[in-house]
């Protein structure tokens, strides 16, 4: 006898900047969803809300394809939290402390993991610039606290663009973070499970020349950079880099999957910052790690469902 098929509620687009990123993701991982295993239903957050609350009943579990706030942050995963409704990925707190990048910082010195070097700056607050260049040395990394895909970031050479890119930061949250430049390799290492956490294998990040990172054009630009898996380093970095991977995961309340973004000066590495909801397009980094590690993207998205499952009773059906 077949199993009965899951009615999945599939969300994408939001109102955030990464929307486009978003709706593009969602209707990929919509054409690799097994026809045969799932009843797929799609909403848009910016417009599906109210039908997503009248047929909640009727949906086993969620995958939620957004980014940013309203989505990546703890709102829509309390909302479905409500509703009785299991979803992939990290629960309101996981979810809110990996977007907010001061937070996150907090709790990875607590874990006594290593994170480059910080000052907090506050819109509308005197920012004593000298300081600053004085304790994190220029360059400096200027990130608005809360957001992804790189969106608002600055590196500053100057006093000048110092001033400016907090500014420019401050356009997207009111807190933001300055963060010591590490020159180095830049390295991503996802992770899956609940209790058991497996390490994929990890991807290094080479930016086309004339960027200085890995930025918003350089994720969503075929060419913008050279993604090279398994990495080139040791077996000894490796096996640290994804040991950093379970932990960040691990301190920062995640569930089900994440992906950390790391750099490495040497033979040292850094933790830059937590993806509770990595791209999740065939060709994006998790997916691509996974495939290296044998995980083809429907295989993946299949696994990510099972995990929210994971120690859920099943739900009652109306009637």
């Amino acid at each position: 006898m077949n199993p009965r098929k899951l009615t999945i509620a599939l969300l994408s687009g939001g109102i955030s900047s990464e929307r486009e990123v978003s709706l593009n993701s969602g209707s990929q991982v919509y054409a690799a969803l097994d026809p045969a295993k799932y009843d797929v239903l799609r909403y848009d957050p910016k417009t599906d809300l109210p039908k997503l609350v009248a047929e909640a009943e009727r949906i086993d579990a969620a995958l939620i394809i957004l980014h940013g706030p309203y989505g990546e942050d703890g709102t829509v995963q309390g909302l479905l939290d409500l509703l009785g409704i299991p979803y992939q990925g990290s629960g309101v707190l996981g979810s809110a402390v990996a977007m907010n990048k001061v937070a996150s910082k907090i709790l990875y010195r607590q874990a006594g993991l290593p994170t480059p070097d910080h000052i907090v700056a506050h819109r509308g607050r005197p920012l004593d610039l000298d300081g600053a260049m004085a304790r994190l040395k220029l360059p400096i990394v200027v990130k608005p606290a809360a957001g992804g895909s790189s969106v608002g970031i600055t590196i500053a050479r100057s006093r000048a663009a110092l001033a400016s890119a907090v500014e420019a930061a401050c356009t997207h949250d009111p807190v933001v973070l300055l963060e010591a430049y590490i020159e180095g390799i830049e390295i991503t290492g996802g992770v899956i499970g609940n209790d058991e956490i497996e390490a994929l294998p990890l991807i290094e990040i080479i930016p086309d020349r004339g960027r200085e990172f890995f930025d918003y054009t350089a994720k969503y630009t075929v060419g913008g950079a050279q993604e090279i898996c398994p990495a080139r380093i040791d077996a000894d970095v490796t096996a640290e880099a994804q040991r950093l991977c379970i932990e960040a995961h691990r301190a920062l309340f995640c569930r089900g999957y994440s992906r950390t973004d790391l750099m490495l000066r040497g033979r040292e590495l850094f933790i830059l910052e937590t993806n509770t909801i990595p791209g999740m397009t065939a060709t994006s980094l998790l997916p691509r790690a996974a495939r290296t590690a044998g995980i083809e993207f429907g295989r993946l998205l299949d696994r990510l469902i099972e995990l929210s499952l994971e120690g859920r009773p099943a739900r009652r059906r109306p009637g």
